[in-house]
């Protein structure tokens, strides 16, 4: 396997080490914010109601907490340990609101390793400007064998609106 962009290598248990970072970035478009709402059922109106959320303490719409969530498990999963990752437990604090456009970066560190395979990791979450959006601590149990594999290809999911 050549190509780094299309596979996903784990680090295993005995790889990762305290301190160790990685780093993961995506970026909120709308069509992101509307399939998160699909997806999650949450279609409370300060996400998908222009009016609504102009009304808010925001002023404008905001995504989703558990979108940034999401992607700090995505982080886990894909990055650091990566796949064979097995989620079991995750603290949030959400700091400030994310809002469409917005490029977020998850920062992953290793706190510190337990027995049984299990690591914590010191978990933040910043936007574009440097400026923590959620922080937090996330418990796995990490990979103990070795694996590199092709990301798997997703489906095109297209949005119609019920209009």
């Amino acid at each position: 396997m050549s190509d780094t962009l299309d596979t996903l290598e784990n680090l295993t248990y005995d790889e990762l080490h305290e301190g160790d970072t990685a780093t993961f970035t995506r970026t909120l478009s709308e069509r992101e914010l509307v399939l998160f709402a699909a997806v999650s059922g949450d279609v409370n109106p300060v996400h998908l109601d222009p009016e609504f959320a102009a009304n808010s303490i925001f002023g404008e719409r905001i995504a989703h907490g558990m979108w940034s969530g999401s992607l700090i498990s995505a982080a886990l999963a894909t990055v650091m340990p990566g796949p064979g990752t097995i989620y079991l437990e995750q603290s949030l604090s959400f700091k400030r609101p994310v809002k469409l456009d917005d490029t977020l970066t998850v920062s992953l560190t290793v706190s510190r390793k337990d027995p049984k395979n299990r690591v914590v990791f010191q978990c933040i979450v910043t936007n574009q400007n440097d400026q923590k959006v959620v922080t937090g601590e996330a418990k796995v149990i990490a990979p103990t064998e070795k694996v590199c594999l092709y990301k798997p290809a997703l489906p095109h999911i297209t949005i119609e609106s019920d209009d």
